[in-house]
C-alpha cells in the first residue's frame, strides 16, 4: 500500500479468506521480453521455434553487468522449470546464461489426453493422500503446462488445491499430473512455514501513524507495512489493523496482545533495513513496497508462514496460544521467502527446496545479528527464543533429523532437513570448522572427511549467498547447482584467486558438495 497524506489510515481490515481459505496460484503473466525492433532473447538464445521469454526481473551491477531472469513458454503455455538467467557485461555482450533445465523443450502435441476434470481429481485424491487429515478444496480449474522441472519435458497440468492443512496452515498444494497419461509427475507446498515492548525483543521503537484519533502499526517509512491483528481465527471475518489510544505498545507479556504485534512490526522493520542497508534492496520484492504482518493467526496454532498470495507473513500464538512464533529471526526467515520468490523463485521441494529454506535461515540468521538486540542477540540458531531450537546451524543434526552431509537421498528428506546441507556451508563459510563461542553461544562446526575450513567472516558470507540468490540460482537449482553459483558469486566479489573464493570451494567439500 501507498498513502500520500497521514491523514488517511491504512486499511483496517484485510480478508481472513486471503490468508486462510483456499489461495489460488498466481497465474502465467508478463510481456514478451523484447521492445519493438530489438532483439528476441529466445532467438538469441537458439531456443525453440515455438519457446518464448518472457522478463521477469533484472539486476544491473556497478560495474554495468545487468542480470535478466527469463520465465518460458513453449507454444503459449508456461513451462515449469524453464526459467532462465542471461549475464550480459555492460556493452551488451552474453557474459553466461543459467538455464533451470538443459533439456530441449519440445513435447509432440499440446493437445491433452486426459480431460481438464479428471486431472482436477487426481490432483485433489493425491492431496488426501499426502495429508488425510487436512481439509482441502480444489481452489482452480487445473491449467495445461510443459512440465520441464525434472526428466524429459511433457505436458502436463497443474492444479492447485486450497483449504488447511492438518497443522491448521493454509494449503496451496501444486499437483502436477501427465496430460497425456493422467500420472502424478511432482507435488510441492507454495505456502513456505517458515516504542513498544514485545514478548522476545523488549523496548523497541514502533513506527505508527495517527488518524482519526487513534495510532495504528503502520510504517510508512518502510514502504507502508501494516500489522493486523488475527483475533486467534483463521477464516470467517476481517482482520483489524492494530490501533491504539496512545503511541505506546504492549507490555513484554504474551496475554497484552500488542506485545506480539510489536515483535511482527518491529522484525519486520529490521528485515526491511538489513536488506536495504547491507545488499541494496529497497522492500522484499526490490520495488520499495512492504508486506504486511498478521499476528494471533489462528487457535493453538503453533507455526508462522509466508503467503506469497497475501504477499504477507502471519504468525500464530503457538500450543495454548502461549508461545507466539514472532521471534526476530522467525520474521526474517518468512519475509526471505518471498524474496526467494522474487529471484530465484527455488521449488519448494527435493533439494531446492531445501536450499530455499536455508536461505530463509541464513538471512533470517543475518537479521538477527544486523538488530543487534540485547534481548535477542545474534546465533546460528533458528527459533531458540521459543524454546528449543528450530535448527543448528553448526550442525545440523543436532536436531536429530536434519542432515550434516550431502548424500543421493538428501533430496527426499522434508525441506526443512536437508537444508541442514547448506546450512552447514553457510556457517563453515562464515565462521569455520571446529569449536568456537560467538554471543556466549558454543558451536563445534564437523566437516566431511575432517579437513578444515577457514571461515571467511558473516558480512561477505551473506554478501556471497545474496548475489548466489538473486544472480545466479534458478527454479530448479540443486547442491550442486548452489556451489557452482556461489563460486561465481565470490568470483565477482572477490576474485577466483582470493581466499573467499577458496574458502567457498572448502566449505562445500566440508559438507560433501563436490
Amino acid at each position: 500500500m501507498r498513502h500520500t497524506r497521514i491523514a488517511r489510515r491504512p486499511a483496517v481490515a484485510a480478508s481472513a479468506a486471503t490468508i486462510a481459505a483456499a489461495l489460488i496460484a498466481a497465474g502465467f503473466t508478463g510481456a514478451p521480453a523484447q521492445a519493438a525492433g530489438a532483439e528476441d532473447p529466445a532467438r538469441a538464445l537458439r531456443l525453440g521455434a515455438k519457446e518464448k521469454l518472457v522478463e521477469r526481473g533484472t539486476i544491473t551491477d556497478e560495474d554495468g553487468t545487468v542480470h535478466t531472469r527469463y520465465e518460458r513458454t513453449y507454444a503459449g503455455l508456461p513451462v515449469i522449470g524453464g526459467d532462465v538467467v542471461v549475464e550480459k557485461s555492460a556493452d551488451g555482450k552474453v557474459q553466461d546464461v543459467t538455464k533451470a533445465t538443459e533439456e530441449t523443450i519440445k513435447v509432440p502435441t499440446t493437445e491433452a489426453k486426459v480431460p481438464a476434470p479428471a486431472a482436477g481429481r487426481s490432483a485433489f485424491a493425491a492431496a488426501r493422500k499426502s495429508d488425510g487429515a487436512g481439509a482441502f478444496v480444489r481452489t482452480q480449474a487445473p491449467r495445461k503446462v510443459i512440465w520441464a522441472a525434472s526428466g524429459k519435458p511433457v505436458l502436463a497440468y497443474e492444479s492447485v488445491i486450497g483449504g488447511v492443512q492438518h497443522d491448521g496452515t493454509p494449503s496451496e498444494l501444486h499437483v502436477v499430473t501427465d496430460a497425456t497419461t493422467g500420472k502424478k509427475l511432482d507435488e510441492y507446498q507454495a505456502i513456505e512455514t517458515g516504542s513498544g515492548t514485545g514478548v522476545y525483543n523488549g523496548k523497541v521503537p514502533v513506527n505508527s501513524v495517527k488518524s482519526g484519533g487513534k495510532f495504528y502499526m503502520w510504517d510508512k517509512a518502510r514502504g507502508g507495512h501494516v500489522t493486523y491483528h488475527a483475533k486467534n481465527r483463521d477464516g470467517g471475518s476481517s482482520f483489524p489493523a492494530f490501533a491504539n489510544s496512545r503511541d505506546v505498545w504492549g507490555n513484554g507479556k504474551q496475554s497484552n496482545g500488542q506485545s506480539a504485534a510489536v515483535d511482527a512490526q518491529y522484525g519486520a522493520a529490521k528485515t526491511w533495513d538489513y536488506y536495504l542497508n547491507v545488499h541494496k534492496r529497497k522492500g522484499i520484492r526490490g520495488n520499495g513496497k512492504a508486506a504486511n504482518s498478521f499476528v494471533h493467526f489462528g487457535n493453538n496454532y503453533d507455526n508462522a508462514f509466508w503467503s506469497d498470495e497475501c504477499f504477507c507473513m502471519v504468525y500464530g500464538d503457538g500450543k495454548g496460544n502461549k508461545k507466539p512464533l514472532t521471534s526476530l529471526d522467525v520474521a526474517g526467515h518468512e519475509m526471505t521467502h518471498g524474496v526467494t520468490s522474487a529471484t530465484a523463485r527455488l521449488r519448494y521441494a527435493g533439494e531446492s527446496g531445501g536450499l530455499n529454506e536455508a536461505t530463509s535461515d541464513i538471512f533470517g540468521t543475518a537479521v538477527e545479528f544486523y538488530a543487534r538486540n540485547g534481548k535477542d542477540k545474534g546465533d546460528y540458531l533458528m527459533g531458540e527464543r521459543l524454546g528449543k531450537p528450530l535448527r543448528y546451524m553448526d550442525k545440523p543434526s543436532r536436531d536429530g533429523r536434519s542432515a550434516d552431509y550431502w548424500s543421493k537421498s538428501v533430496g527426499k528428506l522434508d525441506v526443512h532437513y536437508s537444508s541442514g546441507v547448506a546450512n552447514h556451508f553457510f556457517y563453515l563459510l562464515a565462521e569455520g570448522s571446529g569449536k568456537k563461542t560467538i554471543n556466549g553461544v558454543a558451536y563445534n562446526s564437523p566437516t566431511w572427511g575432517g579437513k578444515k575450513v577457514r571461515g571467511i567472516g558473516r558480512g561477505a558470507a551473506e554478501k556471497i549467498w545474496y548475489r548466489a540468490l538473486t544472480r545466479y540460482m534458478t527454479s530448479t537449482t540443486n547442491f550442486k547447482g548452489a556451489r557452482a553459483a556461489t563460486l561465481k558469486a565470490a568470483r565477482d566479489l572477490y576474485g577466483t584467486k582470493s581466499g573467499q573464493y577458496k574458502s567457498v570451494q572448502a566449505a562445500w567439500d566440508g559438507v560433501n558438495v563436490k
